[in-house]
């Protein structure tokens, strides 16, 4: 149910006439300047400082971005880029990075809403109170079609930073000798209301070199989904009256690489088996290497991962530079065909934005959802989209406020640096072969 109590009069009717005035214009237009588009070649983003976050972390790891802000996916990060100790210039690694749709099916097949495309996310941005991003900077954010366009000035972005606890921990030759380093995050994020639910947007980017994304659903469950006596609910209060509905939470991100500056890069599929012990030895596991030439819609197994790889640029010890995508928990929900699958890899198209009911006009037959780009067209510049599901059987704790329940993904470098990052000066060369020659 999308209408609640402090929705600002943002009904389902009033969200689709925003839907029919959008399409009416083309893409929904962001706020921020022009500049703030990213030009691959630069050192450093380009776009004014209103619209750049630049945060060096305590153990000298710098990451650069600009932001901006869309009406239907909200917060949109681009340019990105990394520069760690020991490394002379930043390090591009994303040229843009957004939600690509949240899309919610009840499980009575009665209701089924695609929170960004038709009920506008961007526009329900809230406030937020000084507390909500404790040690950081809550920044001004101009909402493209706000519930209220009075008061379309938001204090809704929060950049701050966050100790992550132990980056690592090895102890030394020396007795008593530990070597140990405490890590810490930038972390961006906003908080977005659509009917009764609060969405928190998060975006961790660690010294490390690692971006972590999540989204947090909280606020409340809808009241006027305690229908569900059908069995496909479960009791919420006294006794067994009020059921609330259960339903899927299928978020998609999208994620348009530049590692090293450069939209064009490779992908490649790993995938490892255990094999049953021979006579004499125990069980083997070998890994296969699988190249991604053409678009592909792929799904999770045991010990398989995909990554990102650079055309452009090699670390110092030769090797190319990458991102591999660390999936979290997900329940990917078989109830339509784009969210069957946990990765999309399609080649890059600027009216591709959503991953389902997209309502730009990409072409004749093009489709609506991310399922019908994979047509088998050569990966030259791949888009990656990311789905993780969450399947909320709703509980008596999660009222009243609902708890948030976080659903993401990891994106972890693999060989963009030589050696660890934050590696001690006194190991500094311990890279390959230990000291002693073994």
């Amino acid at each position: 149910m999308r209408v609640n109590r402090i929705s600002r009069a943002h009904t389902r009717t009033g969200a689709a006439a925003l839907a029919v005035a959008a399409l009416a214009g083309g893409a929904a237009a962001g706020a921020g300047p022009a500049a703030a588009q990213p030009r691959a070649a630069a050192p450093a983003p380009q776009c004014s400082a209103a619209y750049r976050i630049e945060q060096k972390l305590a153990n000298g790891t710098t990451w650069q971005m600009c932001w901006r802000y869309e009406g239907k996916a909200g917060l949109v990060l681009e340019d990105i880029s990394y520069q760690p100790p020991g490394e002379a210039k930043p390090i591009k690694v994303l040229k843009s990075a957004k939600l690509g749709q949240i899309h919610v099916p009840y499980d009575d097949g009665k209701n089924e809403y695609d929170d960004l495309t038709s009920y506008f996310f961007g526009a329900g941005l809230l406030a937020m109170a000084p507390g909500e991003c404790p040690g950081g900077t809550i920044r001004t954010v101009k909402v493209p079609d706000a519930w209220d366009p009075a008061n379309a000035n938001v204090k809704g972005l929060c950049t701050t930073t966050r100790a992550r606890g132990h980056a690592y921990r090895m102890q030394g030759d020396t007795p008593g000798k530990v070597y140990q380093k405490q890590g810490g995050d930038l972390l961006v994020y906003t908080v977005n209301q659509v009917g009764w639910y609060e969405y928190i947007t998060e975006w961790r980017f660690q010294d490390d070199g690692t971006i972590t994304t999540n989204v947090g659903a909280t606020g409340s469950l809808a009241p006027a989904d305690y229908d569900a006596g059908d069995g496909r609910g479960w009791p919420i209060g006294k006794g067994a009256k009020d059921y609330s509905t259960s339903h899927n939470h299928n978020v998609f991100w999208r994620l348009n690489f530049g590692l090293d500056g450069s939209s064009k890069a490779r992908v490649e599929q790993y995938d490892s088996k255990v094999s049953p012990p021979a006579r004499g030895q125990g069980p083997t596991n070998k890994t296969t290497r699988t190249k991604v030439t053409k678009e592909l819609a792929g799904d999770s197994k045991n010990m398989r991962w995909w990554r990102v790889i650079s055309n452009k640029g090699k670390n110092k010890d030769g090797h190319p530079r990458s991102y591999e995508i660390a999936l979290g928990p997900s329940s990917p929900y078989s109830g339509r065909a784009y969210s069957k699958h946990d990765v999309y890899f399609t080649e890059h198209n600027k009216c591709e934005q959503y991953a389902s009911n997209n309502p730009l006009n990409c072409g004749a037959g093009a489709g609506k959802s991310v399922d019908k780009w994979v047509n088998g067209q050569t990966l030259k510049n791949p888009v990656t989209w990311v789905n993780i599901g969450f399947h909320h059987i709703a509980r008596d704790e999660d009222q009243q406020p609902m708890p948030v329940h976080w659903q993401g993904f990891s994106l972890v470098p693999r060989d963009v640096t030589a050696m660890n990052p934050l590696t001690p000066a006194e190991l500094a060369g311990e890279n390959g072969r230990p000291r002693d020659g073994s």
